[in-house]
């Protein structure tokens, strides 16, 4: 029995949307388990080595200072001290670079009597070791000086940009060098709120555009006052968090996946990162639909312009390079080491990280990995202007993971500094690095141009004067002819 050519199409194209399939839930399944991975420029789920391994979990009881409650926040310093917020016990537990306990901080002196604080959720220490304190319950931010003496409370300020029934309730905190105060408050869609170093609130500073939706707003056209006083209002996202670097740029989170969720803010709250990578910033760009696109939560920035990011919906954590490359991820949901049950805050101390687990009151540790090393180096090597070990480290990390497109970039940039146009055209290509690819190439070709130049010109002059001799002579040879003849 033979079967209908249409049967066949049929059967055919059944097959063929089942590989289809098959291939989107095993790339989305990267995504979605513990395996490291990466993105490949055609948005592909890749292989890739372990650029960080958990090495150790650490909680209160092991620490000696009694088990964390609901720990919010986490702040290391330029001498590697860690400030842990563990806010369910109102108190700051600081730790040496070895995790051994320093101090407890869970009151300070105020006007001569005893304050405390109230479920506080965020922290930040500046250079001169000063704290300061996002004390959520009471309302306040609260500034201890080096000796952990009162400095100053900020609470909810006056101005004509609030409204009359503003409620503050501050949940980070950020301090630039020229003491200027950066507040994330729950409920302000505005932007951050800042302050400057006498405690006066000034403005607001980078708030989200607004995404409107076209259905939705011909809708609320076309509807009555009631109708449109029960539809959801067009505000701008909240932030969700956010770090400064040591410029004092303001790098910030916010949970909406279609409206750029990290931002780089300068003074006057524009956000200037550099999106030049093939991968939006959105942490996971493949995802099933159950669970959803990532949430950000959290940002740490590092040195040479690398910052890390939190996702709450999967428990990654997710590294760029300043000009938006994804380096790599990490980490995960679940109960082995290096997974997380509710992950709430990042940091770096030097290259290791510290992931601050809220329910289970912990905290992880993660060193770098050989392939994790290379990578931190490499970026820091081309940020510094230091070409040539660039280069080298970005040849070992093809040599280690041959799906790292955005190495082949590095490879290339390095050649292009260097000034071999043409080896970084090479690189560029492997990496579809097309904006970059097209400056190799008008370089490569101006370089050509200026090595060729006075050759072809001076071909040019000699072939145009022996053409003119040609033409001389014979005319010369012409009228030579033409008198004899006539004789």
């Amino acid at each position: 029995m033979r079967l209908s050519i249409n049967k066949v199409k049929m059967y055919f194209l059944a097959a063929l949307c089942c590989l289809i399939g098959t291939s989107m839930v095993l790339s989305t399944a990267h995504a979605e388990g513990s395996a490291s991975y990466n993105y490949s420029f055609w948005n592909d789920t890749t292989p890739a080595p372990a650029a960080y391994e958990a090495a150790s979990l650490l909680n209160g009881v092991q620490l000696g200072v009694g088990p964390f409650k609901n720990p919010s926040d986490i702040h290391v310093t330029s001498d590697k001290r860690i400030y842990v917020l563990d806010s369910g016990n109102n108190r700051i537990v600081v730790l040496d670079e070895q995790f051994k306990p320093v101090k407890v901080v869970d009151s300070f002196d105020h006007g001569g009597k005893k304050d405390t604080f109230n479920n506080p959720q965020g922290i930040f220490v500046t250079d001169r070791k000063e704290l300061f304190i996002a004390d959520t319950g009471n309302k306040r931010v609260v500034h201890l000086d080096s000796n952990l003496r009162l400095s100053g409370v900020l609470e909810a300020p006056k101005s004509d940009l609030l409204q009359a029934n503003f409620d503050f309730q501050p949940v980070r905190v950020v301090v630039d060098k020229a003491q200027r105060i950066y507040v994330m408050s729950i409920g302000v869609f505005d932007g951050f709120m800042e302050f400057n170093s006498d405690g006066a609130f000034t403005s607001f500073i980078g708030a989200n555009r607004v995404t409107v939706d076209p259905v939705e707003l011909f809708w609320k056209k076309m509807s009555t006052k009631a109708q449109r006083s029960r539809m959801v209002m067009f505000t701008p996202t909240e932030f969700t968090n956010l770090d400064i670097d040591d410029e004092g740029f303001i790098y910030a989170t916010s949970g909406d996946y279609s409206n750029n969720p990290i931002k780089k803010l300068n003074a006057q709250g524009n956000d200037i990162l550099r999106r030049t990578g093939y991968l939006s910033l959105v942490g996971d760009t493949r995802y099933s639909t159950d669970v959803g696109p990532s949430r950000l939560i959290d940002i740490d920035v590092a040195d040479s312009e690398m910052y890390s990011v939190l996702d709450s919906k999967r428990g990654r954590i997710f590294t760029y390079s300043g000009d938006g490359h994804l380096m790599y991820i990490f980490g995960g949901l679940g109960n082995q080491l290096g997974q997380f049950n509710s992950p709430a805050a990042i940091e770096r101390v030097g290259d290791d990280f510290l992931v601050l687990d809220k329910a289970f009151g912990e905290i992880t540790v993660f060193r770098t990995t050989a392939y994790g090393r290379l990578l931190n180096e490499a970026v820091r090597s081309y940020y510094r202007g230091d070409e040539e070990k660039a280069f080298d480290l970005y040849q070992q990390a093809i040599n280690m993971n041959a799906n790292l497109e955005f190495a082949y970039s590095g490879v290339g940039k390095a050649l292009l500094r260097k000034g071999d146009y043409k080896g970084a055209m090479h690189y560029f290509k492997e990496s579809y690095d097309q904006a970059n690819y097209s400056k190799a190439y008008l370089l490569y070709r101006k370089q050509v141009m200026r090595e060729y130049f006075p050759a072809v010109m001076t071909g040019l002059i000699v072939l145009a004067a022996v053409l003119l001799l040609f033409k001389k002579l014979r005319k010369r040879m012409r009228r030579q002819g033409g008198v004899t003849i006539e004789s």
